[in-house]
């Protein structure tokens, strides 16, 4: 029975990463990875960075390509901002070879909790904890009878 489930997860694991891209990374982007890429640094979501061998600069882009491969659910948001600025050609240097430190008033990087438990509710939303405020009868709907 549990060679069963073993045998199933396996085939439920390739198949996503043959039909979807938002499980991590794809088969294709295996392969590429396997084949093109080097790499180059983890961050402290797990993601793992990486860029074409050698920094051999692709001819379509005229620039080297740099790829991230999420660990889990694909989402551009668990990105921190230093691994964002040099996927996007900010910096040439990659945090990991980086020797700046972060400044003290520099909060921690959050993945964007929108559509999750922790986003954010303010007051007066329907879906915010506690009642909703009375209305203070200071607004007046327009009608088309009333320009």
């Amino acid at each position: 029975m549990a060679a069963a489930r073993s045998a199933i997860s396996v085939m439920k694991t390739f198949l996503l990463r043959v039909f979807t891209w938002w499980n991590g990374q794809t088969f294709g982007t295996q392969v590429w990875t396997a084949l093109y890429g080097e790499f180059v640094g983890d961050d402290e979501f797990g993601n793992r960075y990486y860029r074409t061998r050698n920094g051999k600069i692709d001819p379509t882009l005229g620039i080297e390509r740099r790829w991230v491969i999420y660990n889990g659910v694909v989402e551009s948001s668990t990105v921190p901002p230093s691994w964002h600025g040099w996927l996007h050609h900010v910096v040439d240097v990659p945090p990991t070879q980086d020797k700046t430190k972060p400044h003290p008033w520099e909060k921690p990087h959050r993945p964007n909790l929108t559509g999750t438990p922790g986003a954010y509710r303010p007051s007066g939303s329907t879906l915010a904890q506690g009642r909703r405020p009375k209305a203070t009868g200071d607004y007046k709907a327009w009608t088309p009878d009333n320009p």
